[in-house]
């Protein structure tokens, strides 16, 4: 039907406005007239679309081209029409310390579709949450805990070293020990026992078949997030139409992982309901999910359904709980294995650092030298005070941060000053750990591992305060990281990285037999492209520990 030639006037009038209000929203708008327009792009394209860094995301080139884009236009810069990056501590501060809610990036990690302490958008909802679990990861519980102290026993003595002394001669001396799997595993029974206590935990280290049909599964879901989490409006509206950006074997594998969390669950409340306390200060502790309970309870007699968590977690308490485990235990086994990994592939470059290490570790009260096929476990505190194991671990995860990439937040409304830029409210702001570590103001050769760095022998007191705020391994704020105390420090029982290191490189020097591979990817997550790292262990005779301890001496 042809319109009637007397309107066409009016139809082209319409047209041109329609077009004309598309040309300012879309493009003059974010171009020239936005807040953000007058903040350095990292591509001409990032005012007016997001394809720029989407592209960087979902070809994993993110950290290392924000890197490039900091390096050419400073410390703030835009990425897309409503984000931002930041890369200057003071910014860090203002948006990490202040409040910032959490973007909706983070509803991928809602378990189960139940949020937890790292998914939860809200300040107020995270608070809430976290009030449960954080005493059980502050420093001064791992310092004292005697439940953490019998896992670490077990863990180490009746695991960990006779799995490298098993590597060490025999079948798998031609190969070695691929570290990366191995400190995984050990990871995931370290912060599986404080989870659920070590009856109910998992034993990845002696169960080998299992845990390379874990791994499998958690690397399948790795690698399919970009969709879910970058564009989740599309996936969904995709998903009605019947193509899913996610192959279905993902999903299987994603929940196959979640009914594994869900059953150590089960059992362990199980367990918990019919001993009660009976288990506390032993291995059979379930330290976090017996905080959790507790949290739940307390939370439910003082608001009931007043509280703001009430529909999310009070009413649905068995997946919460397996929601928050699933997180604890993902994250911790992933963070730790990679840092390890990274730590003892250094560590194998040179045998005289290995000798200085050790010399450092003779010195502990007790050593932790194997006698009879076991080792006595430090006093507590008494690995926070080695000098040497800090650097070399710090150092280690300043240079390949596991969890090293961006960190979203949203801007509050009405706005907010960061910087020299006033930013209105949903604006998108991250900083990430990777370009904060690669700062060449705090670390010159900052592509350089160098472990002396923070040994701070010539530098003042304000130069090593500087280079130690800038550390940023575990975010930092109200929401960093829940396992940063559990991952690096120690306790009477010693607390996994330092620990697993310890007890290592006390009794064994190691050295690499393949490395192909190592470099880190570049992601939210990194791990050696190859998946893996062989070394070979060789055992250290008593005379020449009897020689390090004359040497320190």
């Amino acid at each position: 039907m042809t319109p009637d030639i007397a309107h066409l006037p009016l139809i082209i009038t319409f047209l041109s406005l329609l077009a004309a209000l598309s040309v300012f929203r879309l493009i003059l708008h974010p171009l020239i007239f936005s807040p953000l327009g007058h903040i350095p792009k990292a591509h001409w394209s990032c005012a007016i679309s997001p394809i720029w860094i989407l592209w960087a995301r979902y070809k994993s080139k993110e950290n290392r081209t924000i890197g490039e884009a900091h390096s050419k236009y400073g410390p703030i810069v835009r990425l897309a029409p409503n984000e931002v990056s930041i890369n200057d501590m003071e910014s860090v501060k203002t948006v990490y310390q202040g409040g910032f809610d959490k973007h909706q990036w983070y509803s991928v990690f809602s378990n189960y579709g139940v949020p937890n302490v790292f998914s939860s958008i809200y300040a107020k909802h995270h608070s809430i949450r976290k009030r449960m679990v954080s005493h059980v990861y502050s420093k001064s519980y791992l310092h004292s805990s005697a439940s953490l102290a019998a896992q670490a026993d077990i863990i180490l003595n009746v695991r960990v070293l006779p799995a490298v002394e098993g590597a060490s001669h025999g079948g798998q001396a031609s190969r070695g020990l691929d570290v990366h799997s191995f400190f995984s595993a050990a990871a995931m029974d370290f912060i599986s026992a404080y989870c659920f206590g070590i009856k109910n935990s998992s034993n990845f280290v002696q169960q080998k078949a299992y845990r390379d049909h874990w791994l499998g599964l958690y690397r399948a879901r790795k690698g399919y997030s970009f969709f879910n989490q970058e564009l989740p409006r599309l996936s969904r509206f995709l998903s009605l139409a019947g193509i899913h950006l996610t192959p279905a074997r993902i999903d299987a594998a994603n929940r196959e992982l979640e009914v594994w969390c869900e059953k150590l669950c089960a059992a362990t409340l199980a367990s918990l309901e019919k001993e009660g306390d009976n288990a506390q200060g032993s291995a059979g502790d379930a330290v976090v999910i017996r905080a959790l309970v507790s949290g739940l309870d307390k939370e439910e007699r003082a608001r009931g359904k007043e509280s703001p968590i009430f529909s999310t977690a009070i009413s649905q308490r068995n997946l919460t709980i397996s929601s928050e485990i699933f997180d604890h235990l993902l994250a911790g086994q992933e963070t730790t294995g990679v840092a390890l990994t990274y730590l003892s592939w250094h560590l194998s470059q040179s045998q005289d650092l290995q000798h200085q290490l050790r010399a450092e570790l003779l010195s502990l009260a007790p050593a932790m030298s194997l006698e009879s096929g076991k080792v006595q476990l430090p006093n507590s505190g008494e690995l926070d005070r080695l000098p040497l194991l800090h650097a070399v671990l710090v150092e280690t995860i300043r240079l390949y941060a596991p969890a090293g990439g961006p960190e979203p937040r949203v801007t509050p409304s009405p706005s907010s000053r960061v910087g020299p830029y006033t930013l209105p409210g949903d604006v998108r702001i991250s900083a990430s750990a990777y370009n904060l570590h690669r700062d060449e103001k705090y670390f010159p050769r900052a592509g350089t591992w160098d472990y002396t760095r923070w040994l701070h022998s010539d530098v003042d007191e304000e130069r090593r305060r500087d280079v130690n705020r800038q550390f940023w391994g575990f975010s930092s704020g109200g929401r960093m990281c829940l396992g940063s105390n559990f991952a690096m420090h120690a306790d009477a029982a010693g607390v996994e990285m330092k620990l697993l290191a310890a007890s290592i490189y006390t009794n064994y020097t190691s050295h690499i037999v393949d490395d192909e591979g190592i470099e880190p990817t570049d992601g939210y997550t990194s791990h050696p492209i190859s998946g893996q790292l062989w070394l070979r262990f060789d055992r250290i005779e008593a005379r020449e520990e009897a020689a390090g301890r004359r040497t320190l001496h």
